[in-house]
């Protein structure tokens, strides 16, 4: 028998079917794949991740030289590892901390975190503004419990606990009077949440302050020898960097002088040669008054919002050159470079304007020289027979290009050792005030006297304090967390049919793996209500018939709950 498929009348009225429209709808899918993105942003799980990736995107920046730390080791790094820079350089290994893929992990924990802590401060608004949950029907079925009698009244019986409770800091809740069942509800420890809550806020604050100071920092240093000044200014800076939003042409406005610089060493047979003090004495100008400051190692001093600090220190040699013709080529102080803890240190002599040759020389400056089967070397860091080491070069006059040129190390292109009449190198040493003629009238050098310098560092960091003040708070909201032990505890009268006293039925039970404490608490409560035990008590082995597992029991009571769940 031939079998009939069935019409199907399209109702006009009815409802249209969307099963198939996600697929048919590319703005809908769109959307649906925007809100699956942004769910697995905002999970916790993605935080984590994020912040386990930025601690291990920052290795690269503490083990590879950066730009914003000194340019002069970059260089140095990209000249001694050039197979390994032709990988760092288009990575921004030598600018880790501004480059596109360590922003966008940056960018994203942000995000992240913020979307992970606006739904719960609206949960936790909601739950501050909930009452204590509503009183369970078996107390006896809570983690902890207690029952009895008292001699005391209902109202005075609950009146004593109410007061307990809130002397304890419980928030209460108390039926009405005319209820079936008498009782109170409390709850205390929503400081937990508020610390968890404390605690992200804050990392979001850190990223915020981290972020605003690398735009707005600025950090650059300087040699400064006694006697000489500095202005802050970018161009009295050896080394200077800048945040995205620095404007380097209008720096704060403020000179110094270096009038003395003190060093002081342990002179005894126990760590000699230990530094004692380093001192650098300034005259700071600012806003049109001058006065004297003292920097000292960790004691850093503070003129228009810029932190100065001291960071080392050394000896500068003062010199004479003449050239061939009798003229003085060169006359200053000359920096020359510790390399050892006896101040043994290196430096570079430069007269370019020499006539007829230029004229260079290169050695040491020993502050307590001696010369031995070691050869030159100084014995003590501190300057008591100073001696200069040095080497002579000549070459002719160089065509000045205004290139820029290290002042630390001698450019020897064009210039040739001089040599004695013998044809031996020229190396000789002076003691303070004693000259050294070159051979052949090329000139003359004249050690004058020795003076010391310093290196200072110059520094503002508007977002370190908003830093330091999250961190903090970070801190507290952790402690928070960790040791606020949220608590809920109920009290419950009736009356008792076999002796037809007041019968007290007290339970609580932790809303966290708190330990200690809560046994406590419920008895101390029991305790304010007046609450006698029953004298034949089932021994503690014995498991009850009704018995229900403290889970069970935790479940019952938050079923009972308004808001049931919370976090």
């Amino acid at each position: 028998m031939p079998t009939t498929e069935p019409t199907t009348v399209k109702d006009e009225n009815a409802a249209p079917d969307r099963s198939t429209e996600k697929n048919m709808a590319p703005a809908e899918g769109f959307g649906a794949l925007m809100r699956w993105l942004w769910t697995q942003i905002t999970s916790m799980r993605t935080a984590l991740l994020l912040l386990f990736l930025v601690a291990v995107a920052a290795i690269p920046g503490s083990l590879i030289p950066q730009y914003s730390q000194s340019s002069i080791q970059v260089a140095d790094f990209k000249r001694e590892h050039p197979t390994l820079d032709k990988f760092y350089t288009p990575l921004g290994m030598y600018e880790v901390f501004t480059s596109p893929w360590f922003s966008a992990i940056y960018l994203l924990l942000f995000l992240s975190l913020i979307g992970c802590i606006v739904p719960r401060i609206k949960v936790y608004a909601r739950a501050l503004r909930t009452p204590p949950p509503r009183l369970p029907s078996r107390l006896d079925r809570l983690a902890e419990s207690s029952a009895g009698t008292s001699e005391l009244s209902a109202t005075e019986a609950l009146d004593a606990a109410e007061q307990w409770l809130r002397e304890h800091r419980f928030r209460v809740l108390r039926t009405e009077p005319d209820a079936a069942t008498q009782g109170i509800s409390a709850e205390r420890g929503y400081l937990r949440e508020f610390g968890n809550l404390l605690f992200h806020v804050s990392l979001v604050f850190v990223l915020l302050a981290v972020g605003f100071n690398t735009l707005t920092t600025y950090k650059g240093s300087t040699l400064v020898v006694e006697g000489q000044g500095f202005s802050n200014t970018i161009t009295q800076y050896d080394e200077f960097y800048a945040g995205a939003l620095v404007d380097s042409e209008n720096l704060p406005p403020f000179s110094l002088t270096l009038t003395e610089f003190t060093a002081r060493f342990e002179t005894g047979e126990v760590q000699r040669g230990a530094a004692r003090e380093f001192r650098a004495d300034v005259k700071v100008t600012a806003n049109g008054t001058t006065a004297d400051q003292v920097i000292e190692v960790n004691r850093p001093i503070t003129v228009q919002g810029v932190n100065v600090h001291l960071l080392g220190h050394g000896y500068a040699a003062r010199v004479t050159v003449r050239d061939g013709n009798g003229d003085i080529a060169w006359s200053g102080p000359v920096i020359f470079l510790p390399q050892d803890g006896n101040f043994g240190s290196s430096g570079v002599i430069k007269a370019p304007d020499a006539r007829p040759e230029r004229l260079a020389f290169e050695g040491w400056f020993l502050p307590t020289a001696t010369v031995d089967e070691k050869g030159p070397r100084s014995l003590f860091p501190d300057a008591y027979n100073p001696e200069l080491f040095l080497n002579a070069w000549a070459g002719a006059p160089k065509q000045e290009t205004g290139a820029p040129e290290n002042v630390y190390v001698l450019d020897k292109t064009g210039l040739k050792q001089v040599s004695a009449a013998n044809g031996t190198v020229v190396a000789f040493r002076l003691g303070v005030g004693e000259t050294f003629e070159l051979p052949d009238g090329r000139g003359s050098v004249t050690f004058d006297r020795w003076q010391r310098w310093t290196k200072l560092q110059f520094s503002r960091a508007p977002g370190l304090p908003w830093a330091f003040g999250s961190l903090a708070a970070a801190v507290l909201g952790l402690c928070l967390s960790l040791f606020v032990r949220p608590r809920r505890l109920f009290i419950k009268v009736r009356t008792d049919e076999a002796s037809g006293r007041l019968g007290v039925d007290v339970g609580g039970l932790d809303r966290a793996d708190a330990r200690t404490g809560l046994s406590d608490d419920v008895a101390a409560l029991a305790q304010a209500a007046g609450l006698t035990p029953p004298p034949d008590e089932p021994p503690a082995d014995e498991p009850s018939v009704d018995e229900t597992p403290p889970d069970q029991a935790q479940h019952d009571l938050e079923q009972n709950s308004e808001q049931g769940a919370r976090p």
